[in-house]
């Protein structure tokens, strides 16, 4: 905020500036949402496993990458790569609704699942919202370089 009213930055520094702090709301809504998963585990872990965990996994997996990914397109002002990171989100929506599904089947067989099941459904969204801020990082990113908002036009 010093910087804004004491430097009056031009137009590429006030993008920077800006879209620095727009990071830094979507980077502290990823720990809400990775304080939610670790919630949930906590909460797992004492059950027996309900199924291999495969899909879940991969999800992570993919939503780490997109976090490091979209902040290295930041720091490098790779728009290519931010607009990698925004085709990735498609996939890990796919695996939620693929996991949504599949643990439905296991809460329509035996009752006794469901709230080993909806904790995991819960997982998996909180996974999905995470890529989601690495997709909103990426789209600032391509903002920031270009001066073009993408945002909901990339996947």
């Amino acid at each position: 905020m010093e910087l804004l009213a004491l430097n009056q930055p031009t137009a590429g520094d006030l993008r920077f500036i800006t879209t620095a702090m727009k990071i830094v709301t979507d980077l502290e809504r990823i720990g809400d949402q990775a304080v939610n998963i670790a919630q949930r585990t906590i909460e797992l872990n004492p059950e027996p496993q309900l199924k291999p965990y495969v899909d879940l996994p991969r999800m992570a997996e993919k939503a780490q990458r997109m976090v490091k990914e979209s902040l290295d397109a930041f720091v490098s002002r790779d728009t290519d790569l931010a607009r990698r990171v925004c085709g990735e989100d498609a996939e890990v929506d796919a695996l939620k609704e693929q996991i949504f599904r599949e643990l439905l089947t296991y809460m329509m067989e035996d009752a006794k699942t469901i709230p080993r099941a909806i904790r995991l459904i819960l997982v998996s969204r909180f996974l999905e919202r995470v890529a989601d801020h690495a997709t909103n990082i990426a789209e600032m990113v391509v903002y920031l370089v270009e001066s073009k908002m993408v945002r909901h036009m990339l996947a």
